[in-house]
């Protein structure tokens, strides 16, 4: 990590997991002392708690970075966005698909009951992941066998959820680089798919679960394209810390879920026709430069990630200049040594935090699998059954 960007994501860093920490053990005792009282009353508090930590990563894309998120939708979803469950399908284009998500979802006022379905090695993340774990992310191992009842419990779980969520769910299963894609269009080639240009086939597996056990109580599935504009620099975790700015552009198209198909292979075709329109939209969006097909929303740039990282950052100097005075950590050798480790772990944590992020350290597609099967069964990418 060079040292000009380590001078501005140390400090960061330790606002972040400092604050972190505090959210995660404020988390872990409500966890322990109201869950078992009472979910509703979990959930909602949780809600607050984890805001207090999530907008801290919307500050940056927001005000630090300056990203401009451009929002293209019709004004009727936009007005419903934030109040109703929803089940949210979406290209997984750039490394912070995930974060755009979460400033939409503060936007529209249900950022702490936003959820995901995620890689299990994600929740090992210290704090950020540890904060997700308490907010009933969903955590997957990327094997069906193992994955089935996990993901079917989880989602009954929310059943009962108290506040409108959004559920993320990035069906192409890994994050888009040019390996993957050529990887999809040779097992599109092999197989009589629609061969990708801009996206990779979609895992349907999970979403026909999803859509079969939230049938009943969500409402809608928003269908959401993400796309970097040509003139843009695509937007990563080190840029945003960098506070290099870019320009992403968001489509999103909403779909009730009663108009869904009823049968599993049906809405698993469903899906896949989804991405073969996605993959015509970002054919055009590539051609124009922008989504033209949907008004441009204005979604703004709210205070409230700015307040929340200026009152962490009064808070945690305040505390940390009294502990110094009370230690006198800093007037002795053993005390500066044990500061610099500190120093270290952060730096250390936050290069963990931008690597996670990468597209290219990604699990990569398998090709050599990628080749169609007797009795009309069909291998994704990764070896697993297509339905």
């Amino acid at each position: 990590m060079a040292i000009a960007a380590a001078a501005v994501i140390v400090p960061v860093g330790l606002v972040f997991f400092s604050s972190g920490l505090v959210v995660n053990l404020i988390q872990a005792i409500l966890f322990i002392l109201v869950r078992p009282l009472s979910k509703n009353v979990y959930r909602r508090i949780n809600r607050v708690v984890a805001e207090l930590l999530w907008l801290e990563l919307v500050w940056l894309i927001d005000w630090w970075a300056g990203v401009k998120i451009q929002v293209f939708t019709d004004h009727e979803t936009f007005r419903l966005m934030g109040k109703e469950h929803a089940l949210v399908m979406c290209n997984h284009k750039s490394d912070i698909d995930w974060l755009v998500g979460w400033v939409l979802a503060q936007r529209t006022g249900c950022l702490g009951s936003t959820l995901a379905v995620m890689k299990k090695s994600s929740k090992f993340l210290p704090v950020i992941g540890w904060s997700m774990w308490f907010s009933e992310y969903l955590f997957l191992e990327r094997s069906w066998a193992k994955d089935e009842s996990t993901l079917k419990s989880g989602l009954q779980r929310l059943n009962d959820f108290p506040l409108p969520f959004w559920l993320a769910l990035f069906v192409e299963g890994t994050r888009f680089t040019q390996a993957k894609l050529l990887a999809a269009q040779e097992y599109a080639a092999a197989t009589g798919l629609p061969v990708p240009r801009n996206v990779l086939i979609p895992r349907t597996k999970g979403f026909v679960s999803a859509v079969s056990h939230m049938r009943s109580f969500v409402p809608a599935v928003y269908d959401i394209t993400v796309a970097i504009p040509k003139s843009s620099p695509p937007p990563t975790m080190l840029r945003l810390f960098k506070g290099q700015p870019s320009v992403v552009h968001v489509h999103i198209k909403r779909h009730l879920m009663k108009e869904l198909p009823e049968t599993d292979e049906a809405v698993a075709q469903w899906c896949r026709d989804i991405f073969v329109a996605k993959d015509a939209l970002l054919d055009k969006h590539a051609a124009e430069d922008t989504f033209s097909d949907q008004e441009l929303q204005e979604i703004g740039r709210p205070m409230k990630s700015l307040l929340v990282v200026i009152s962490w950052a009064c808070l945690l100097i305040l505390g940390c200049l009294k502990f110094l005075h009370w230690s006198s950590l800093l007037s002795s050798w053993k005390g500066l040594a044990i500061s610099a480790f500190g120093l270290a772990i952060v730096t250390i944590l936050m290069h963990i935090l931008i690597l996670f992020s990468q597209s290219e350290r990604s699990t990569p597609a398998n090709v050599s699998r990628a080749k169609p099967r007797s009795g009309g069964e069909q291998l994704d990418t990764r070896g697993e059954k297509q339905h």
